[in-house]
């Protein structure tokens, strides 16, 4: 009996820190979300597509090398891959000028993780394909778990903190979030706001091309998974508070859980659905997210 109980905890256990761990990724998709969303008042749906160009930048340049490449790989991905980001939010911002009333920002976005999923598919077909990093496997109650999981969670304690200290010590830090506060008055203040929106973009490019290169080894890497990933950031973003990181630390990790347990007891094609459930469940009572304010609304 005891034997079970033990076995039944380790299991568990398991699959609570692997939940944790794909949670985690969630968490800094949502972190993206957020940066942007405080800049621009936007939300960029390419996120998710955009994460796994990180992911096929370790699949095409860092497949099964040592440290000594990985990391100076990992930075040039992540920069290329915020540049880009930038130059999508040019062209997602262009037709809305000074006003985000108009929703054309909903089909750029969505156009450009499309366009982003079609090209990948073009290149390396429709299947998965798997990456080798150089971060060994580790053993957790007493299941050798690839190291990625912990790099995942640690990242998303790593890129939090730097959040932080970027948006509160930092000269541009304190100007984007001036924005999420009024447009009008930092335009007035003489800020650049144009400037400071596609800084933003570019940042949560470096984010989460940085962490899809890295946890590359602990998913599929596939031209159609993007989908799930800005389905679930997006869900981890609204439990948290759109616009608070800190919630995201509480979203993301309970999203990824829910879905864990949920693809272990009932079936992995419910996992979406039980993100979904946990998303209604939280609007229902707390309709601006676990550490959203509320805002009131113009008409």
């Amino acid at each position: 009996m005891f034997s079970d109980l033990f076995m039944n905890f380790d299991m568990v256990s398991t699959i609570i820190l692997r939940g944790a761990a794909v949670g985690a990724l969630f968490a800094i998709i949502a972190m993206s979300f957020n940066i942007v969303h405080n800049a621009t008042g936007i939300l960029n749906f390419a996120q998710g597509a955009i994460f796994l160009l990180g992911a096929f930048g370790a699949y095409v340049f860092a497949n099964r090398v040592g440290f000594g490449i990985w990391i100076p790989v990992l930075i040039l991905v992540s920069i290329g891959i915020g540049i880009l980001t930038a130059a999508q939010g040019w062209l997602t911002l262009k037709p809305l000028r000074s006003s985000v009333e108009q929703n054309s920002w909903i089909i750029s976005t969505v156009s450009v993780s499309v366009i982003i999923a079609s090209l990948l598919t073009l290149n390396f077909g429709v299947f998965g394909n798997m990456v080798r990093g150089p971060v060994p496997r580790v053993e957790i109650f007493g299941v050798r778990t690839p190291g990625a999981f912990l790099l995942a969670i640690a990242s998303m304690f790593l890129w939090y903190f730097a959040l932080r200290w970027f948006l509160r010590r930092t000269f541009y830090g304190l100007a984007i979030s001036a924005l999420s506060q009024d447009f009008e008055a930092a335009r007035a203040a003489g800020l650049d706001v144009r400037k400071l929106q596609l800084l933003a973009f570019g940042i949560s490019g470096v984010i989460v091309g940085s962490v899809g290169f890295m946890v590359a080894p602990m998913i599929s890497v596939s031209p159609d998974a993007g989908l799930r990933y800005v389905l679930n950031g997006f869900v981890a973003a609204v439990v948290g508070g759109i616009g608070n990181n800190t919630g995201t630390l509480i979203g993301g990790p309970l999203v990824g859980i829910v879905a864990a347990m949920t693809a272990f007891y009932i079936g992995g094609a419910y996992q979406d659905l039980a993100s979904l459930l946990v998303l209604v469940a939280i609007l229902m009572f707390l309709p601006q997210g676990l550490f959203g304010r509320a805002a009131a609304r113009k008409v």
